[in-house]
């Protein structure tokens, strides 16, 4: 079967597993309504980094992300349903690859629509406290955004593929995402510029601070969630379905 063909499929199962656009709704829903929640408050705060705090919505919209790569995996797991899958697609390879595009391609395309409207949103509530931000760095929190909301899906897919379950996908994830980051990356000094949220979520700041700028970044959390794709691909070559 060729990839176009086994990619629909998989599109297919997105569309009508009534979870996965649920999620997706979440994702863009969450961003931008904590965004603009963030902009009311943050216009009483001259210091703060207005891009930041326009798109801070990401940090509880990744949630969403991470839960629509796990499930969207984690569905397969389900009463056979990876036997009938690689059944129709014995190169498992290419049946993975489709089902990383299928999550990757809606995930980005509901990413950046959620992350514009974010800005939009919580520019209204800053008013003059953004008004200091340029068209560029604007584009690039956009763009970044999506980008990085999409990595993350990818790495709860990754995951979700190793270890076989999107229950455990979500208990490592969630609770590292808002827990080690922000509890014991602290007291981890430069090291924790390097975990996978807080390394993506520089191409949300202004002026970044720490070792990493906007792209380099972005580039640490893509190298976290090629890893974890890899380990998934290994996983689902060396075992039986």
């Amino acid at each position: 079967m060729r990839f176009a063909p086994v990619l629909h499929a998989e599109w297919l199962k997105v569309r009508t597993v009534r979870s996965l656009p649920g999620a997706l709704f979440a994702l863009f829903a969450v961003t931008t309504a904590f965004s603009a929640v963030a902009g009311v408050d943050g216009a009483s705060d001259p210091e703060s980094d207005p891009l930041f705090t326009a798109l801070s919505g990401a940090a509880v919209g990744q949630i969403a992300a991470v839960s629509f790569g796990a499930m969207a995996v984690s569905a397969e797991y389900h009463n056979g349903a990876l036997r009938l899958s690689l059944g129709a697609v014995p190169r498992r390879g290419r049946w993975f690859a489709a089902k990383i595009t299928a999550i990757a391609v809606p995930t980005l395309l509901v990413g950046l629509p959620a992350a514009l409207a974010a800005l939009l949103a919580a520019r209204a509530g800053l008013g003059d406290t953004a008004s200091g931000l340029s068209t560029a760095e604007q584009v690039r929190g956009v763009l970044g955004c999506g980008v990085y909301l999409t990595l993350m899906a990818l790495l709860a897919a990754g995951l979700a593929t190793l270890l076989r379950s999107g229950v455990a996908t979500l208990s490592v994830l969630i609770p590292f995402i808002l827990v080690v980051s922000f509890v014991i990356g602290d007291a981890a000094g430069t090291a924790a510029d390097f975990l996978p949220d807080r390394a993506g979520q520089v191409v949300l700041r202004q002026t970044p601070e720490g070792t990493l700028g906007p792209w380099t970044g972005l580039a640490v959390t893509a190298l976290w969630a090629a890893a974890a794709l890899l380990a998934g691909a290994w996983s689902l070559r060396r075992r039986d379905a």
